[in-house]
């Protein structure tokens, strides 16, 4: 581990002292409120005949930089649709140095903000970067799709996302590509998030109106990413107006929210700059508790939604005139619900600091960022103990990048985290599984992205140092892109991931709503036998992932394109809860199988699909479609079997249409189609034994009363399809001040499909999903 330090040391020194040429670098803001504007193309022109020289494409910062320029006069052109053209003139009269421009977007009066709602133009970069199983999001794309209880939420967008499927509208977990839940890292400005999505399925931990950008990466995803084997979700949050008080209050029958921001410092000062400090609020609470009972009278026997969470969040922004910014920011959130039978409640706070250093002397950028964070979390049920886990962690991380010709970089970077958890749960048997542990890791990447010609290159690598376990993984990375034509693109990505972190829950529950986390167990057998029958001794629970992804787009018109990926991920090692456990793991059981005593059992799997999405996307219109075929498989060391979340087909159609002159008024809709999840069949039923007077027990005198079932094959059998539609409608008012009224009218499962969510075995009594669902919400913009 000192040598690959030592390596990465060097690797910066090399780049900062051999940066001899000129660059000309900056952000990009807009003028109205000083909020960087990410993504957007730019041109260097020759002064003499305006012919191209070189060009860049601006990151999630705003931040630009064209390296190696020749002596000589340029000009540098920016242009928007949306914004007023700017154009600057540039003279570089040296050989080497560094041109800082610092531009202010101007937004066109005749621009309305509904006629930009866009998800992020990828038409900028989609030639010069792989982008395959990635999915750019902005705010004004998440707030394209259909919200449900008249709100938007990143839920919502994730849910439509080519390989990511939901088990229902209970339980708020997403899995991707045959990955579960603990195995998608979700990050919120470098920082994991346990838990991001609350119990009711409809809302995250995640306030859409401060929603900078959104990267959601399916499967092979490059180096600078590690811990996790199946996907990212990678979410940044804007920074407060710098130059005026505003603000966001709305109110649904679901959950009510404020968020307000502005500067901090004198008004006089803010005439000509932007402040340098900003500040951002937010905070929204479940209103369920108040309003279900009496607008939803036929769910749940009239007892109403019995969900209830909270969700606070606060950045402080401090930016200097040459773009380097540190952001300390805090969280808190809380979720509970209560069942008839079982409660649920978790609670998560946390907060760090970002920062974004540009160097005076070098055209290299510097992120870093150190965080620390808690969660919780305890499920009750009825005549059952409880459940309960608890972690908390420090993540520190530093990130280099430096911008080569052609829109090519290098990245590299270190973090180093740590975090303690324990947690109490039970299998199938009853047997108590418990755990407390200090785990440490840390990990180094060094990622190329390389642009020549019709190639786009990026081979990367991690080291990723499991400490605490006495662990290195090694994980090479590859992603790749052909741009055979205008209009066609071909692309591959895969590699090696791992990750520490193993669900306290198993793959085999059928529905499970508690979430606990913990670290990769020790308490493992010391073999396994995987699916091929080759026998492996093993360490410790880390697991392990490898993907291979093939992609195609292809730009059918200039607004519509489509794109086709197929994949495959071999889990290579998978820690589970042991549902076999029958015996303590002492001496006395010594001679017992391990595979009947330890806590965990080792396990491997396979997920396999394809996904199809076709985008449509002009000023008025837009369609959305995919269409998922997945295929998951797992080997518990005894059988195959399909995990809960094994769905064969899964469709989503999402269209956005804008009326009227103003584009004021507009109309979304979202259906859902999805085969039967897997379901383990009730064989028969029996009278259970108890043997209440123990070996002497009488069996052909006793009679039990109570009724014991008997189960078919595991996840033998499956659901029906399930199926629904969603519709909005959005009615906004502009006012002179520039405040914005808006009113949302949302229906939800619009015509009440009856979808099973579970089947009380003994009576056969069938619980649905959410019937339909109307709702009525304002919101008002400062």
């Amino acid at each position: 581990m000192k040598s690959i330090y030592f390596l990465l040391f060097n690797l910066c020194f090399v780049f900062v002292s051999h940066s001899q040429e000129y660059t000309v670098r900056g952000f990009i803001r807009e003028e109205s409120n000083g909020e960087v504007v990410g993504f957007q193309k730019l041109r260097l022109l020759n002064s003499s005949d305006s012919s191209f020289v070189a060009g860049a494409v601006t990151d999630v910062e705003g931040y630009f930089s064209i390296p190696k320029i020749n002596k000589g006069s340029y000009i540098l052109k920016v242009d928007n649709s949306a914004y007023k053209s700017y154009v600057q003139n540039i003279e570089i009269t040296q050989p080497k140095g560094i041109f800082d421009v610092n531009i202010s977007f101007e937004k066109k009066a005749s621009i309305k903000e509904m006629g930009e709602v866009t998800i992020v133009a990828e038409s900028n970069n989609k030639k010069t970067e792989v982008l395959i199983s990635q999915i750019k999001l902005d705010k004004k794309g998440l707030e394209r799709i259909p919200g449900m209880g008249a709100e938007n939420d990143i839920v919502g967008a994730l849910s439509v996302t080519p390989g990511i499927i939901t088990t229902g509208d209970q339980g708020g977990q997403l899995y991707v590509r045959g990955g579960t839940p603990i195995q998608n890292k979700v990050l919120l400005d470098g920082m994991t998030i346990y838990n991001p999505f609350h119990s009711i399925g409809f809302f995250s931990v995640f306030e859409t109106e401060l929603v900078k950008n959104v990267d959601v990466y399916t499967g092979g995803f490059d180096a600078k990413y590690g811990g996790r084997i199946s996907s990212v979700m990678d979410i940044s949050y804007r920074d407060g107006n710098r130059k005026e008080f505003g603000g966001k209050v709305s109110v649904s029958p679901f959950l009510a929210k404020l968020v307000l921001e502005g500067p901090i410092g004198s008004k006089r000062a803010r005439e000509t700059n932007p402040s340098p400090v900003s500040y951002i609020l937010s905070a929204k609470h479940s209103l369920l508790d108040y309003t279900s009972k009496s607008l939803y009278p036929s769910i749940n026997e009239g007892n109403g939604l019995p969900f209830n969470f909270t969700d606070l969040y606060g950045k402080v922004t401090v930016n200097s005139k040459g773009g380097s910014k540190f952001s300390f920011f805090g969280f808190h959130n809380r979720d509970s619900v209560n069942y008839v039978v079982a409660d649920l409640d978790w609670k998560a706070s946390g907060g760090g600091m970002n920062f974004l250093l540009v160097p005076s002397s070098t055209p290299m950028m510097i992120k870093g960022h150190i965080n620390g964070s808690t969660y919780s979390t305890t499920f009750s049920e009825i005549a059952k103990e409880p459940r309960t886990s608890q972690i908390g962690g420090f993540d520190l991380g530093f990130d280099f990048t430096r911008f080569l010709r052609k829109e090519s970089e290098v990245n590299y970077g270190l973090n180093f985290n740590g975090f303690n958890n324990s947690f109490v749960t039970y299998n199938e048997a009853k047997r108590k599984i418990e755990a407390t542990n200090f785990t440490t890791e840390m990990g180094v990447y060094f990622n190329v992205r390389l642009v020549r010609s019709r190639w786009v290159v990026q081979p990367s690598f991690r080291a990723q140092v499991y400490a605490s376990l006495g662990t290195v993984s090694l994980e090479p990375r590859l992603g790749a892109k052909f741009n055979a034509t205008e209009k066609l693109r071909l692309k591959i990505s895969g590699g090696r991931f791992s990750q520490n972190f193993t669900s306290a829950s198993s793959d085999k529950d059928i529905v499970n709503l508690f979430n606990g986390l913990l670290s990769a167990p020790s308490n493992v057998q010391s073999t396994f036998v995987n699916q091929y029958q080759n026998e492996k001794e093993i360490k410790n629970g880390i697991q392990y992932a490898w993907h291979a992804i093939f992609g195609v787009e292809y730009d059918l018109a200039k607004d519509l394109m489509i794109n086709v990926e197929g994949y495959y991920k071999y889990f290579s090692q998978l820690s589970n809860i042991n549902q076999n456990k029958l015996y303590n793991d002492t001496d006395e059981f010594s001679e017992i199988d391990d595979i009947f005593k330890k806590d965990f059992i080792i396990e491997d799997g396979i997920s396999w699909g394809i996904d199809v999405l076709i985008k449509y996307s002009k000023e008025r219109l837009f369609l959305w479609g995919v269409y998922s075929y997945g295929k998951s498989t797992r080997w518990d060391g005894f059988a195959f079997y399909n995990p809960v979340f094994d769905r064969r087909h899964n469709v989503n159609l999402v269209g956005t249409y804008l009326f009227g002159d103003k584009k004021n008024l507009e109309l979304s809709i979202r259906w859902n189609l999805g085969s039967g999840l897997p379901f383990t069949p009730t064989a028969g039923f029996y009278q259970g034994e108890t043997f209440n007077n123990g070996v002497t027990t009488d069996i052909t005198t006793t009679n039990p009363q109570t009724v014991t079932t008997l189960l078919g094959d595991f996840n033998s059998n499956r659901l029906p399809y399930y199926h629904r539609l969603d519709l909005t409608v959005k009615k906004r008012f502009a006012f002179k001040n520039k405040d914005v009224l808006e009113i949302i009218a949302s229906i939800t499962n619009v015509y009440d499909r009856h979808n099973i969510f579970y089947v009380n075995r003994v009576t056969g009594q069938e619980i649905y999903q959410f019937p339909i669902l109307p709702s009525l919400g304002v919101s008002y913009k400062f």
